[in-house]
């Protein structure tokens, strides 16, 4: 078994190192109204077989059923090549621990270093770290990087960043004193040039932009950026869909400064919700700002090729009032998964993977269009995601969705009171074409059906 439980002489050896004499009195400063006075009430233990018996029985008793989802919204489905889980789960990559000690941890170094590599040349920018815990996270980091670069204590969100992210920012920012303004969307869903030119002021130490962002548009980054410029800001750009940029221009060239987001796109399964991998790159001369930790390739005493741990500004290894972040991991075999997944596809793999997102998305909103009394919220270039609005109550379309084995878009009112009957729909290269028609005609059948009940009353 791979654990061995403590025995009655190995706990009385632990009490006696520590001078106490029984488990009753390591424990005496817990009230004794709030100890447990009796054995707890668990069944007693079962051999294997039969442990696996009884697991298989509860499993048996799930209702399962399986959904067509268009969920997106930061997390998503994309095709991941077999040599992903393969490889991932080698021992020799799923055992170790982090790579303190190089001379017996090249091949973790080495990949860290390769997906360091992979980031800078998907963002455009000069340098990667080892990668954050996730998407929200790293744009959380990347503001108090900002803030610690330029040194002023307002940061301006755009509306259209991702919601739980914008919440994780204003949770790191509460007791540090910054201040975080939001600006607004226009009429194509994205943000607002003019609100973005009235918010920004000598305070402001960055913009954080989403592109694609949270309906799907895609952003003018070279825009925003100078404006950020302009003030001496700094412009911090959002991705929650890599994959995005096996089309789109890299943030880095369009002036970006700190581009960080979301890895889990990159050969990680969605699994209920993680775990993921969150990234981030910036330009060279925020190098000693950067939170979390950055491999290195170097050549040893004989002039081979060897990896290292570079740069580890984290409060671990460095004096606390000098560490960037109290970020503790790199959630490396996610980090792994994604350097794999990038190096099987390549440059052409993803630029494909990317386009048949655009061509699947786009089929997928003009057959929902021509429904009749559905129609597209915002008229701008977008990816894989879009904003459609209903005829009546989003809420009870999706309700008769799922009867149908659908899983429909996400209801954006809890999000955006304002986008009442809009839902936010998401389609990647998995989809077939069966797929999407199926999803017409279940929603041609509900609207049919709905204004049938409209006549009637």
């Amino acid at each position: 078994m791979s654990y061995i439980s403590l025995s009655e002489e190995d706990k009385k050896e632990m009490l006696g190192k520590i001078g106490v004499g029984s488990i009753e009195e390591l424990f005496k400063s817990i009230p004794e109204k709030l100890r447990l006075k009796k054995e707890l009430n668990v069944p007693p233990p079962l051999r294997e077989p039969e442990l696996l018996q009884h697991f298989q029985s509860l499993a048996e008793e799930n209702k399962y059923q399986e959904f067509l989802s268009f969920l997106g919204a930061g997390a998503y489905r994309h095709f991941i090549p077999s040599s992903v889980d393969y490889l991932s789960t080698r021992g020799e990559f799923l055992s170790p621990y982090t790579p303190y000690q190089p001379e017996i941890s090249q091949g973790t170094l080495q990949t860290i270093f390769e997906f360091q590599t992979l980031i800078c040349q998907l963002t455009g920018m000069e340098i990667s770290n080892a990668s954050l815990y996730d998407g929200a996270s790293s744009v959380a980091e990347a503001v108090l990087m900002a803030n610690r670069i330029i040194g002023r204590s307002k940061v301006i969100l755009s509306s259209v960043l991702h919601p739980e992210y914008r919440a994780t920012v204003r949770t790191y920012a509460r007791n540090l004193g910054l201040i975080v303004e939001e600006v607004g969307y226009g009429r194509e869903g994205t943000v607002s040039l003019e609100e973005l030119k009235e918010s920004l002021d000598e305070k402001t130490c960055a913009f954080v932009v989403q592109s694609p962002n949270f309906f799907g548009e895609i952003e003018d980054v070279s825009t925003v950026s100078e404006l950020a410029h302009g003030m001496g800001a700094l412009s911090v750009v959002v991705v929650t869909d890599p994959v995005s940029l096996g089309v789109l221009e890299a943030p880095g060239k369009l002036g970006a400064d700190i581009v960080c987001g979301e890895g889990q796109a990159l050969g990680m399964p969605l699994s209920f919700g993680g775990p993921s991998l969150g990234f981030m790159a910036c330009a060279k001369q925020f190098l000693r700002q950067f939170p979390g930790r950055i491999a290195g390739e170097t050549k040893d005493a004989d002039g081979k090729k060897g990896y290292v741990l570079t740069l580890s500004t984290r409060e671990q290894h460095i004096r606390r009032e000098r560490a960037t972040s109290n970020i503790c991991t790199n959630q490396a075999w996610c980090a792994l998964r994604a350097t794999i997944f990038l190096e099987c596809l390549g440059k052409r793999g993803l630029r494909e993977m990317a386009w048949q997102n655009i061509q699947k998305a786009h089929f997928a909103l003009e057959k929902m269009v021509a429904i009749g009394g559905i129609r597209q919220k915002f008229g701008g270039k977008f990816f894989n995601e879009f904003v459609v609005e209903f005829p009546q109550k989003y809420e009870d379309i999706q309700h008769e969705l799922r009867e149908k084995g659908i899983i429909g878009g996400l209801d954006l009112e809890k999000f955006y009171p304002e986008l009442k009957n809009c839902a936010l729909f998401c389609v990647t290269e998995v989809y077939k074409r069966e797929d999407i028609e199926r999803l017409e005609e279940a929603l041609r059948e509900i609207l049919k059906k709905e204004r049938g009940r409209g006549k009637n009353d």
